[in-house]
């Protein structure tokens, strides 16, 4: 075995028993009063993150009963914004024609979790200044010191840094990990899932 997978898998242990277990259930809490209230669910990521932001939807949409929509989805709209007014405003815009209100949420998935100083993922930034706007709640699952949706998010796991190499793969490994635990939890899921239901 290779020391950097004895290393990765060691990593990964120590992650799972520092999570913050709190925050996820404040994000369930989150979650459960979003869909009492006919809120709809938005999430929001870029690159690896936009790809589980994808899973996530179908995971809430089919197991939790949400409405849950992500703007990296449609190709051709996400484009055309960037193109016509610029990736910065990209996400809030798209939000805007869907009308974001108070009674949804939007759920961040990103490695930094946002940083207008730095201009990383500033449409994640744009988006959150959106929510705080309209007062939708914001949850995330986000790396590093969680930047921007950390300082916002009504609950926000951060996944915690083992090493300075690996903060990228672990945290969007970690981001599958908390969200199929909350929308398998007893007190979100609605359906059973496949292989769970087969006897």
């Amino acid at each position: 075995m290779s020391n950097y997978t004895s290393r990765y898998l060691s990593e990964t242990a120590l992650i799972a028993a520092r999570i913050d277990q709190g925050q996820i259930e404040k994000m369930i809490d989150i979650l459960l009063e979003t869909r009492a209230a006919a809120g709809r669910l938005f999430f929001l990521g870029v690159g690896g993150s936009a790809g589980n932001a994808s899973h996530a939807v179908n995971d809430f949409r089919k197991i939790a009963n949400m409405e849950c929509y992500a703007p990296t989805d449609n190709v051709s709209e996400l484009t055309a914004r960037v193109n016509d007014d610029g990736w910065e405003t990209c996400f809030a815009r798209w939000l805007c024609g869907s009308r974001l209100r108070k009674e949804d949420t939007l759920f961040v998935l990103s490695v930094g979790g946002g940083n207008q100083e730095k201009h990383i993922s500033v449409n994640i930034v744009r988006a959150l200044d959106l929510a705080l706007r309209v007062g939708a709640r914001i949850v995330g699952v986000i790396g590093r010191d969680g930047g921007y949706t950390a300082q916002v998010a009504d609950a926000a796991v951060i996944v915690p840094t083992a090493s300075a190499d690996t903060v990228t793969p672990h945290t969007e490994s970690f981001q599958a990990v908390v969200w199929h635990l909350i929308v398998s939890h007893p007190r979100l899921k609605q359906n059973e899932m496949k292989w769970e239901s087969t006897l």
